[in-house]
């Protein structure tokens, strides 16, 4: 009891003021849960106001148009948690008259719904004995029990699962995992704790030891493909442009791009000019000049992106082209989008 003592004295002193956690109604707690998931809250909060304010039902979500959920979700990456939430919406409201499944099990069910984002809304919303094991709980729990499971293995996940039961008390689980993850967004953090300054110092066996600066222990790397992508900016002399809908799975799934040009490796521009001459010849280029000085460098969690923008001057209307200034209705990717916003394309 000392753990979930001291945690809860330090979280009731230090929490977060944060809307999610001023309601058990399962649809912001859900809406909160799916865009913190590899985000900071810093970065999702303003999301999440956007987004309760665009659609503040799950009916309304369900009815809302992919774009416009794309587009308010624009610049917050990992773009599959957006579409598999309005698709969960749809299932919530068309097949459950807008009520969100009451226990971990049934939430399970639902698309984009893990096996983390289950517990904490059956923990938040229901008050189920569900522990929440997000990165800020492995890390708390390994460090103050000293684990050195590698947290990248199959088996890690259980191991800290059941660790976390242990400690969690039956009769607010709720309040024991907000706490723990609390605890380790703003004390337990990453790198340089304040261990002088914290409630658990005197039982983290971590601490004791002096293995908190390597724990967790996180031994598989994720590999990084580079591709370096050229951008093709038509624009004609009545300042309409070419945008497309990237339909193929992968990166970006139904975000709208410029025509672009991906090759193996960075190509100077006397190559990517005698490519965009011949892969638009189709059209009257007067023109192609580069938008960027230096090549734009993206990374995703398993891509490192090396973009490059050219505008190509054509002397012709361009086909199905769309006016600039309509464009930014559109959601497109932070990256393209940034550079809409920095050349007023």
């Amino acid at each position: 009891m000392h753990f979930y003592n001291s945690l809860l004295s330090w979280y009731l002193q230090n929490k977060r003021d944060l809307p999610w956690r001023n309601t058990t109604d399962p649809y912001p707690i859900w809406l909160s849960e799916i865009m913190l998931q590899q985000t900071r809250v810093a970065q999702g909060l303003p999301y999440f106001m956007s987004f309760m304010e665009a659609f503040p039902t799950v009916f309304d979500l369900a009815k809302a148009d992919e774009e416009q959920v794309l587009k308010l979700w624009q610049g917050l990456g990992y773009y599959s948690r957006a579409r598999n939430m309005h698709q969960t919406a749809k299932i919530i409201a068309h097949e459950f008259n807008g009520i969100f499944p009451n226990n971990y099990h049934d939430l399970l069910q639902l698309k984009g719904i893990g096996q983390y984002t289950a517990a904490a809304i059956a923990s938040f919303a229901f008050n189920e004995a569900v522990p929440v094991v997000d990165g800020n709980v492995f890390r708390v729990l390994a460090r103050y029990l000293n684990v050195s499971t590698d947290i990248a293995s199959a088996a890690a996940k259980k191991e800290f699962t059941e660790l976390a039961q242990e400690l969690m008390p039956n009769d607010n689980p709720a309040q024991f995992n907000q706490a723990i993850m609390e605890f380790g967004a703003l004390q337990c953090v990453p790198k340089n704790p304040n261990c002088s300054q914290c409630v658990l110092n005197s039982s983290c066996a971590a601490l004791q030891k002096g293995t908190v600066s390597q724990l967790p222990i996180k031994l598989k790397k994720t590999k990084v493909t580079n591709r370096y992508i050229n951008y093709i900016v038509l624009l004609d002399p009545a300042h309409h442009t070419l945008i497309n809908k990237r339909t193929e799975k992968g990166i970006w799934h139904n975000l709208y791009e410029f025509p672009c040009i991906e090759t193996e490796t960075e190509m100077d521009y006397a190559s990517v000019n005698h490519l965009i001459l011949e892969q638009f010849q189709n059209y009257n280029i007067e023109s192609v000049v580069p938008f960027n000085t230096s090549t734009i460098i993206h990374k995703l969690s398993h891509q490192k992106l090396h973009i490059n923008f050219f505008s190509v001057g054509v002397n012709q209307e361009i086909p199905n082209g769309i006016a600039t200034e309509e464009i930014k209705k559109y959601p497109f990717p932070i990256v393209i989008y940034n550079f809409i916003e920095k050349y007023s394309i």
